[in-house]
């Protein structure tokens, strides 16, 4: 009978079956579909025959010992489609299941989430996944911010962490959740409830029981081409970088209603009002926004984004999705 190998990652949009094949694999995720996550994969390898060279000296020896084979090859079969209908039956509960427990917590957030707090929620989520490094294989959406708020630059963020604690209470309850998912839906939430995109997040996260290392989160002191490097090292382009920056629209760093998500602030940029004379108009945004202006291939995704929302609305969509899931450890069976 084919020996059975396990093999963890990211799982895929949605459970996969692949049709009976001389190698049949099956796919299921380990938590709710969404965009890029970890995937269990079963793998089955094929019984093989071997070639009908039989000798016909009247030895039967080898015919006898192909049959044996073809016998027990043959009473594999039953196995493995047992083992295709109960991966296709843990796909339909672990997407039940999430799926509740997803209601749960956009339910719990909605009573605690406000427009004026969605800023310092949003805020939570970088600060969280900030830390990854892909080289490394560290940090990220891992929920060690909890562990990490005494540090200079999480000033700010017991607040948030406060808010979001009553929430996560209350699904708790009913079905335990990590930080790193209940961060992570969070900011999502705090988008969609300033008007910008609505954001699918997938659950699953686990998370480190201790801080991450510190110094990992981008400078506001670094020009572009720091910026760049920095944003590189987490898995993220340039249009990533900056699609991701406009996430400051929100709260008060002078981008426009700091209520509201849109794309205010890519228009401010252009106009840059920080050379202007007027005190108030040189405290807009913090050296690390100026600093995207100045730069040629920051400037092209800027004036794409201040003359499309829609695009600024799914690139950061798609970006966000990739940060919260960077460096995540997913559950498994």
């Amino acid at each position: 009978m084919g020996s059975l190998t396990v093999s963890y990652t990211k799982p895929p949009p949605f459970c996969s079956i692949p049709s009976p094949s001389p190698v049949p694999e099956f796919k299921f995720p380990a938590i709710l579909r969404g965009p890029s996550h970890s995937t269990v994969k079963f793998r089955a390898k094929a019984c093989v025959f071997p070639a009908t060279d039989v000798d016909n000296s009247g030895d039967n020896g080898y015919c006898g010992s192909n049959r044996r084979r073809m016998l027990i090859s043959i009473s594999a079969l039953p196995f493995l489609f047992r083992l295709n209908q109960s991966v296709d039956e843990y796909c339909a509960k672990a997407a039940e299941s999430d799926a509740s427990t997803y209601v749960v917590i956009k339910d719990e957030l909605g009573k605690v989430v406000t427009k004026a707090k969605a800023a310092g929620v949003l805020r939570l989520v970088f600060h969280d996944a900030g830390t990854y490094e892909k080289d490394e294989n560290s940090g990220g959406m891992n929920g060690s911010i909890v562990y990490e708020l005494e540090r200079p630059e999480n000033t700010g963020l017991k607040k948030p962490v406060k808010i979001l604690a009553k929430a996560k209470s209350e699904v708790d309850a009913v079905q335990p959740v990590s930080w790193a998912d209940m961060i992570a839906v969070a900011g999502a939430e705090a988008v969609s409830l300033c008007g910008g995109p609505t954001i699918p997040v997938t659950l699953g996260r686990l998370d480190s029981l201790e801080p991450d290392a510190e110094g990992k989160l981008p400078q506001e002191s670094l020009d572009a081409p720091g910026l760049k490097q920095c944003f590189q090292r987490k898995g993220l382009s340039t249009q990533e970088l900056v699609a991701l920056s406009g996430a400051h629209t929100l709260g008060g760093k002078g981008f426009g209603n700091p209520l509201v998500f849109d794309n205010s602030y890519y228009k401010i940029l252009l106009e840059k009002p920080w050379k202007s004379s007027s005190g108030m108009s040189s405290m807009i945004g913090l050296p690390s926004d100026h600093a995207l202006v100045e730069d040629d291939e920051c400037l092209r995704w800027i004036k794409i984004y201040a003359e499309d929302q829609n695009k600024f609305f799914n690139d950061f969509k798609s970006a966000y999705v990739k940060l919260v899931n960077s460096g995540a450890k997913w559950r498994s069976l």
